[in-house]
C-alpha cells in the first residue's frame, strides 16, 4: 500500500496516534523530572539512609528495560491485587526509568558547580534546603539543558512500549500493528510513523538548543 493510500485511509488514526505519543511523552517527562529532582536532593542530603535509598532507586530503574518493567506492571501486579489501567502502566514505565537518568544528569550538573559557592552559602548561614533551592538546583538545571533535551527525546521513543499492550487510542508504534492487522501496510506504515517520530525529535532538539543558548553558564 502506498503512502498516499495509507494516509487517505488511516490519516486520522495517525494524527490521533501522534497526539497520544505526545501526551504520553509530556506526562512522563514532567513526572520523571519531578521525581528526578526529588531523588537528586535525597542523593546529596546529609542523611545517609536517604542517600542509600536514592542510590538504590537509581540502580534499579537505570538498569531495567522498559518492556520488562511494563510486563511487571501489567501482568505481575494483578497477582498482588493491584490492577492498573494500560495507560497507567505505560505511563509508569515511561516515567520511572527516565527519572533515574534525570537524576544522573542533574548530578552531573551539580558536580559542575564550584565548591566555593556552596561554602560561601554555608558561611552566610543558609540551610541545606535554601542552598538546594537557590544555588544547586537552578545551576544544575542550566548545566543540564542539553542532556534533558536528549532525555525528552528518549522518553518519547520509550513510549513505543505502549504498542505491547492494547492501549486505546494507540501510539505511533501501535498504529503500525493496527494497520498491518487490518490491511497490508508493510514497511510503508513504519516509514510514516518513523517520520513523525523524527520530526518531533528534531523539533525538540531545536527548542533544547535555543534554551541552552539562553541559559548556558559561560566560564
Amino acid at each position: 500500500m502506498s503512502i498516499q493510500n495509507l494516509l487517505s485511509e488511516y490519516g486520522d488514526r495517525y494524527i490521533l496516534a501522534l497526539f497520544t505519543t505526545w501526551k504520553l511523552t509530556a506526562l512522563a517527562f514532567i513526572a520523571a523530572f519531578v521525581i528526578g529532582v526529588f531523588v537528586t536532593v535525597l542523593r546529596i542530603c546529609p542523611v545517609k539512609p536517604l542517600r542509600r535509598a536514592a542510590d538504590f532507586y537509581i540502580q534499579i530503574f537505570r538498569n531495567i528495560p522498559g518492556a520488562a518493567l511494563l510486563i511487571v506492571l501489567v501482568y505481575a501486579l494483578p497477582y498482588l491485587d493491584v490492577v492498573l489501567s494500560y495507560f497507567t502502566c505505560v505511563l509508569l514505565a515511561t516515567t520511572l526509568i527516565p527519572s533515574a537518568f534525570c537524576s544522573e544528569y542533574l548530578m552531573s550538573g551539580i558536580n559542575a558547580i564550584g565548591v566555593g559557592q556552596i561554602e560561601a552559602a554555608r558561611s552566610l548561614g543558609l540551610s541545606f534546603i535554601q542552598i538546594i533551592k537557590r544555588i544547586v538546583i537552578p545551576q544544575s538545571l542550566r548545566f543540564s539543558v542539553l542532556p534533558m533535551t536528549n532525555l525528552l527525546v528518549a522518553t518519547m521513543l520509550t513510549t513505543a512500549i505502549a504498542s505491547q499492550v492494547p492501549l486505546k487510542p494507540t501510539d505511533l508504534t501501535g498504529i503500525v500493528s493496527y494497520i498491518n492487522t487490518h490491511a497490508v501496510g508493510g514497511v510503508t506504515a513504519f516509514i510514516i510513523s518513523a517520520f513523525l517520530y523524527l520530526v518531533t525529535a528534531v523539533f525538540i532538539g531545536q527548542i533544547g538548543n535555543l534554551i541552552d543558548k539562553k541559559v548556558r553558564i559561560v566560564r
